[in-house]
């Protein structure tokens, strides 16, 4: 549960931040997806881009703690 903790609530922080600093940049109505424009309301870009900022920063999150296991934790 710990290690949970520590891979999901700094991703959180990192996302949001990540999302400020990209809706800053863009205007989610000028957005496009797979060529064609985002018609979702804003509210909803700015959630889901929230999302895929968290689990982006989520999945690195856990790749360093993947990676900082010693041997002798792996080969239990």
């Amino acid at each position: 549960m710990q290690r949970l903790i520590w891979i999901l609530w700094p991703s959180f922080i990192v996302g949001g931040i990540a999302e400020a600093l990209f809706f800053t940049a863009f205007d989610p109505q000028d957005l496009m997806l797979f060529g064609d424009p985002v018609t979702w309301s804003r509210e909803a870009v700015y959630s889901v881009g929230f999302f895929v900022f968290w689990a982006v920063c989520a999945a690195s999150s856990a790749a360093t703690c993947f990676l900082q296991r010693s041997s002798g934790q792996i080969n239990r």
